[in-house]
C-alpha cells in the first residue's frame, strides 16, 4: 500500500482524525505498523473494559444480573 493509503487507514483507526502532516514523511511500513499498534491497543482496551464490566456485575444480586446486563449491554 502507499503512504497515503496507510495514512487513511491510520486515520480510520483514530476515529476519523487525520494524523499530523509530518506523518507523511514516514514510509508506508512505519505507518502500517503504527495503525496496527493503535488497533491492537484499542482491542486490548475493549477487552479490559468488558472484563471489568463482568466483574462489576458480580456485585449485583444474581436474580437481577440478567436485567442489568440487558440494560448495560443491550
Amino acid at each position: 500500500m502507499s503512504v497515503d493509503q496507510e495514512l487513511a487507514r491510520l486515520a480510520a483507526e483514530l476515529g476519523g482524525v487525520r494524523p499530523p502532516g509530518s506523518f507523511g514523511g514516514l514510509d508506508a511500513g512505519d505507518v502500517a505498523r503504527l495503525a496496527d499498534a493503535v488497533r491492537g491497543q484499542r482491542e486490548r482496551q475493549a477487552d479490559g473494559l468488558n472484563e471489568a464490566a463482568e466483574e462489576a456485575l458480580k456485585l449485583v444480586p444474581a436474580l437481577a444480573r440478567g436485567a442489568v446486563r440487558k440494560v448495560l449491554f443491550r
